[in-house]
């Protein structure tokens, strides 16, 4: 492999894939997911490319790019809807009336992120659906390619908000209470201001049916390196954490003399956070050696830059917690964890915590019968794939949590994600998009 993303884009434009697949599957148009991914880095990345790409949620760059695909959708004939909480559904119709075949994403990004998390599984819908018109085919059922709203939580620090939306599950009190990361922008003004329609979301009026999907995919590049690791170009997702979060915590002590103070008489916040921080992975390593699936991940810890100084004992610490789990009854048992924690610290060291209000997201199984069918298929099409857990949360998980059949694809992804350097490899992206091709020429075979 080489190590430059777009160069590996520009070379696979000619990679094999002009004929069909089958009778009936034809091969996806990787020509145009190129070109989109290109002019998604352009148009949005502000021509630093170690600034990375930024599509705020509700703002410029995730507009310009939801205007970029709903273009390629008309031109291929594909009827398009928008949501009153701006999600975009692309459908291209098959052969049978009834339930759909979604294929999706979001295209928003974290500040300076990579050009791939998330618009992959968008392009790769895409890709299919062009590969179908081009070939004069049409799959079996009404395929409704996604583009998802405001996935990325780093921006109004709720999880899933356009999925929420669309399925009528967006708390009417988020509208007003969750502001936008930098500029403050409430999340309803942000939605009214990207066309959407705030009145139907506070009244928890949905757009999609779960009754009329037949299965929702979304491909999406991996965010660790296992596939990559293990020479593996794709994944099968088996199922997506839940997790608990405590965005603004902090630990209020006392600033005193570094010199002057001694050791029985400090209030250290730093020391009280640390001594947690110990703690909770003291539970982390006991719960996983009992076979529990967990991570913590304190990633925020910061003394105030106005107060703090050298010679000085910190009074405060700020910090944020993630908890996730596959398993409910984890995060139930590390709730406690993180109350026995913080009470025993408090007691040792003579502080408080405040750990804010709580955000959180339910676990969520992917469909076997639909595992199936894609381990089946990557088998016949000689594209290796493995089933493999996955840590971090997508909007897969909303769409399984109101009945509808589910399935996620991992795409290899050498460098992690929510960085610059995501370096997705375009002969991947072609796997999984012969992957879904395939599937959505068959129809979907569930456990529903």
């Amino acid at each position: 492999m080489t190590t430059a993303p777009m160069q590996n884009l520009t070379r696979a434009q000619d990679a094999p894939g002009a004929a069909p697949l089958s009778a009936t599957a034809p091969m996806p148009d990787i020509a145009l997911a190129v070109r989109l991914f290109d002019e998604l880095r352009v148009r949005t990345g502000g021509g630093r490319p170690e600034r990375g790409i930024t599509r705020a949620s509700y703002g410029l760059g995730e507009q310009i790019a939801h205007e970029m695909v709903q273009r390629e959708a008309r031109r291929l004939g594909m009827s398009c809807e928008i949501d009153a909480g701006c999600n975009l559904y692309m459908t291209l119709k098959g052969q049978q009336e009834g339930p759909a075949v979604m294929v999706g994403s979001h295209l928003d990004s974290v500040p300076s992120g990579g050009n791939f998390d998330g618009a992959a599984g968008v392009l790769a819908g895409l890709a299919v659906a062009s590969g179908f018109v081009k070939a004069g085919l049409r799959p079996a059922r009404d395929l409704v390619v996604v583009a998802i709203r405001a996935e990325e939580s780093t921006w109004f620090g709720a999880s899933y908000i356009g999925s929420r939306a669309a399925f009528g599950a967006l708390r009417g009190e988020e509208l007003d209470s969750v502001r936008r990361a930098g500029d403050g922008i409430p999340l309803g003004a942000a939605i009214a201001s990207a066309g959407g329609d705030t009145d139907r979301l506070r009244a928890g009026q949905g757009y999609l049916d779960p009754t009329m999907i037949a299965a929702f995919v979304e491909p999406h590049i991996e965010q660790g390196r296992v596939l990559a690791e293990e020479g593996r170009a794709l994944g099968l997702v088996t199922g997506i954490r839940g997790s608990f979060r405590h965005r603004q915590a902090w630990c209020e002590g006392s600033y005193s003399h570094s010199g002057a103070t001694p050791r029985s008489h400090r209030q250290d916040a730093v020391l009280a956070t640390a001594r947690l921080v110990v703690a909770l992975d003291e539970a982390w390593k006991r719960l996983a050696a009992a076979g529990r699936d967990l991570a913590v991940t304190f990633g925020q810890i910061g003394t105030d830059r106005d107060q703090a100084a050298f010679s000085k004992v910190a009074g405060r610490v700020d910090f944020s917690v993630d908890i996730r789990s596959e398993e409910p009854d984890t995060l139930d048992l590390m709730r406690g964890e993180l109350a026995r924690a913080v009470a025993e610290v408090e007691a040792e060291c003579d502080v408080h915590f405040h750990l804010g209000p709580e955000t959180s997201s339910q676990p969520a199984r992917m469909d076997r019968g639909l595992i199936a069918q894609f381990a089946r298929i990557a088998a016949e099409q000689e594209i290796d794939a493995r089933p493999m857990a996955c840590g971090a949360g997508h909007d897969a998980a909303v769409f399984a949590q109101h009945g509808v059949a589910t399935a996620m694809l991992f795409i290899r992804n050498r460098n992690g994600s929510h960085n610059p350097f995501e370096a997705m490899e375009i002969e991947d992206f072609a796997e999984a998009a012969r992957l879904l091709s395939v599937f959505c020429a068959e129809g979907p075979e569930t456990n529903r």
